[in-house]
């Protein structure tokens, strides 16, 4: 069959896709255009597609053989799956890979901010670093401090564990409470969102975009957190509300905020590049050599499964397809 890659993966995974397949890839690290993707699909069984690539009705339109989606990513708020799912396309994802690469850029985020890492290395790159002083350069500790997990599923749970190792409470808010049991083992407490947001030091979230994730974090919940505490996100981009986040930066209503995703990536809403009180990642929560090489190797997983006729490892919509 015929297999497009619209990103530019290990070689050792092309080849593997090649080993059954008649491959097409993007060799460079720019996103493919879409009139591009358009243009190659048509005669494609296989579609590896990347979370930059908006994969709707009108691109599978102009799919008429495509038999698989194999996306690279764990969210998939890029694939209308209802639309994939009526032309009996299954669509897979890469879940569980990279939860321990995210919980650490979270981590990494929070410490960032706290202790004004990115704010200190312009400085002292900028020669301003003059003197050492008892008042200089203050910010505040995360050892100890109360950290609010909003969306406990596997990348906050990792994050729960490595706040363990900093003696921090946490609080969590989920959709479904976890059993008592398991709130003992990871030594966390249940609270709503307006309790967490009201007590917690750090907010981390990590939930998936949903009709009702959207906005989760908008002008009234940042007003709900205190003046002192931050905000992270390496969920996804328009969880936040990202212009009332920079009002509330602005105004001081939050001590500063840690951001891997934004909510019209890679633009970033006008004044957030310009506030000191931030510290602003290229979505990169999944990048480390390992993480990214198994995504790859788990998204040609599903695509080769699929393109057999077998149901994919981490099929999506595979209930619809093949039944129970």
């Amino acid at each position: 069959m015929k297999v497009l890659v619209s990103g530019r993966l290990p070689e050792a995974v092309i080849r593997s896709i090649a080993a059954e397949h008649e491959v097409e890839v993007n060799s460079n690290d720019y996103p493919m255009e879409r009139s591009e993707i358009l243009a190659r699909l048509p005669d494609k069984q296989g579609f590896l597609c990347m979370i930059t690539d908006s994969v709707d009705a009108e691109l599978l339109d102009h799919a008429p053989q495509l038999k698989m989606i194999a996306n690279y990513g764990v969210g998939y708020n890029n694939i209308d799956l209802a639309a994939a799912t009526a032309r009996g396309i299954p669509v897979s994802n890469t879940p569980g890979v990279l939860t321990d690469a995210t919980a650490d850029a979270a981590f990494a985020l929070m410490l960032a901010c706290a202790r004004r890492v990115v704010e200190g290395d312009r400085r002292t790159r900028q020669g301003r670093f003059k003197h050492w002083a008892p008042l200089h350069f203050l910010g505040t500790e995360v050892s100890g401090k109360t950290l609010g997990i909003v969306g406990l599923g596997r990348i906050g749970r990792a994050v729960c564990r490595r706040a363990a190792g900093f003696g921090m409470r946490v609080l969590y808010h989920s959709r479904h409470r976890l059993p008592a049991e398991d709130e003992a083992d990871l030594s966390v407490t249940h609270a709503g969102l307006h309790e967490l947001l009201a007590e917690a030091d750090f907010v981390s979230l990590h939930v998936p975009l949903t009709e009702h994730t959207r906005h989760l974090i908008g002008a009234g919940e940042l007003r709900r957190m205190k003046p002192t505490a931050y905000l992270i996100n390496t969920a996804r981009g328009p969880v936040v509300d990202e212009k009332a986040l920079v009002q509330a930066l602005r105004e001081g209503r939050i001590a500063g905020a840690g951001l891997d995703v934004y909510e019209n990536e890679p633009d970033l809403a006008p004044g957030l590049a310009e506030r000191e009180n931030t510290v602003l990642l290229p979505h990169i929560g999944s990048a480390t050599i390992e993480t990214r090489t198994r995504m790859a190797e788990l998204a040609a997983e599903n695509l080769l499964a699929g393109l057999r006729g077998q149901r994919p490892p981490n099929c999506l919509n595979c209930q619809q397809i093949y039944g129970s």
